[in-house]
């Protein structure tokens, strides 16, 4: 690649893929680019800087990474000037392999440098040389630019607490693409999520890959006291995730029952129903102390709605394990589930363990019926939902004219005609719940 100044750059498009911490990772990438004066546009075509926020959870990951920035690269025969990031978790694990196979990719930047993007996009602009960005800064000279942060949206504020992850689950990525733990202090986070309220938002999420791992590195505080304080401040609706089943304490489970404010939904992964699989998956808990965190979160709070994690087909996995996860769903009813096949990913401990690999055709119809019973689960749920009155959090347009949708406390999607008058994004509402559906709620304005 010639190095040649690039002229300076006036629009940019971001792509992201995945869960909330590469959301929150592209608002402050947005944010910094907004900084400098440039300005995001909808349109690829019209950019002088493409970014690709990837994600290596899902199958094949880093492939369809390879294909989307291919596509990218044919914009530069119109904009030679264009520049295209990959950034996230896959540019992370590839590094400097991605600028030898992308012929034209400019910069790679990891989650662990995303508040230097600026500085990047300004090195590789002058010097006209590929940057690449990756590894894990220490605590102490990471940049989480609050002032500089671009938020969706001005009623759901996200707030990184701690980064990285310390477990060796054998089939996660995770440790290696965001590295290890490190939480952020107390008086920062409190600092952000006042900062947040300052301008009106609503509802506050606190993120991290284990969040209740959370330690303030200053005092020692857990993340049960973190919870207590943050509740404290006053937002309408704060909300967690994700948190680890063995380390959630009985202190956290209390302050379900100690603020209203905390919204009644939790996000539980337990991967699997059996205690073999939970074993070969390193996971480090045993269902019975599972079902028991469950009910006390129930009895701290009644009515919450629970969600979690499940993998199938795991290597080893015998019809008698996918009955004991079938039988785990059955029992504890979870308002909703995220299920995935079993996929194999680079450097995970999982395909050492030579295990018999399950079927696809197996594990393919193992999935299906979980999904099978948890439809049925979610529409028994939901039915019982009606006639029941929330406050929802109006968040969207709805896909039918005259219609929005928002979130209830439980995060419940909920549709309702708005009539005379549109109501607007952010806004609290009392709604009545009409009609329950698998997967969402219909819903009536009430006075």
């Amino acid at each position: 690649m010639i190095a040649t100044s690039i002229p300076s750059p006036r629009r940019f498009y971001v792509e992201t893929w995945g869960c909330q911490m590469n959301e929150l990772d592209s608002q402050r990438m947005t944010g910094q680019l907004m900084q400098q004066g440039i300005l995001p546009t909808r349109e690829p075509k019209e950019a002088d800087i493409i970014l690709l926020n990837s994600c290596s959870v899902r199958e094949k990951a880093a492939q369809k990474a390879y294909s989307r920035l291919g596509e990218y690269r044919l914009l530069k025969r119109d904009r030679p000037h264009l520049m295209i990031g990959f950034c996230g978790c896959v540019a992370q694990q590839e590094g400097e392999k991605a600028i030898r196979r992308v012929d034209d990719l400019d910069f790679v930047v990891g989650p662990g440098r995303v508040g230097e993007l600026a500085e990047i996009v300004q090195r590789r602009r002058v010097s006209g040389k590929p940057i690449v960005a990756t590894g894990f800064p220490d605590a102490t000279t990471r940049n989480y630019e609050l002032d500089t942060l671009s938020r969706e949206g001005t009623f759901k504020g996200m707030v990184t607490i701690i980064e990285g992850c310390n477990k060796k689950c054998t089939f996660c990525i995770v440790p290696s693409t965001r590295g290890p733990e490190q939480s952020r202090p107390l008086g920062d986070i409190l600092s952000e999520v006042q900062h947040l309220l300052d301008y009106g938002f609503v509802e506050i999420e606190l993120l991290g890959q284990t969040v209740n791992h959370w330690q303030d590195p200053e005092t020692g505080a857990d993340f049960a006291v973190l919870l207590d304080k943050v509740a404290r401040m006053g937002m309408r609706r704060l909300r967690f995730v994700t948190s680890y089943p063995r380390d959630f304490s009985q202190a956290m489970v209390d302050q379900f029952a100690r603020h209203e404010n905390i919204s009644p939904y939790l996000h539980l992964p337990v991967q699997s129903g059996s205690n073999r699989i939970l074993k070969l998956m390193g996971r480090g808990y045993e269902i019975e102390p599972y079902r028991d965190l469950i009910r006390r979160i129930r009895q701290a709070r009644p009515g919450i709605a629970l969600s979690t994690d499940l993998i199938v087909g795991f290597p080893g996995e015998t019809e008698e394990d996918f009955q004991a996860t079938y039988d785990l769903v059955k029992e504890l009813r979870f308002a909703q589930i995220f299920a995935f096949k079993y996929s194999p990913r680079p450097g995970t401990a999982a395909p050492r363990l030579k295990l018999d690999e399950v079927e696809p055709k197996a594990a393919d119809r193992r999935l299906q019926d979980l999904f099978a019973l948890q439809g049925q689960i979610q529409q028994e749920l939901n039915q019982d939902l009606v006639g029941e009155t929330f406050e929802v959090l109006v968040t969207q347009w709805g896909k039918r004219a005259g219609t929005q949708t928002g979130r209830t406390p439980c995060h419940r999607l909920i549709h309702f005609e708005y009539g005379d008058a549109a109501v607007e994004l952010g806004s609290l509402i009392q709604l009545e719940v009409e009609k329950g559906l698998p997967h969402s709620l219909i819903g009536r304005r009430v006075a």
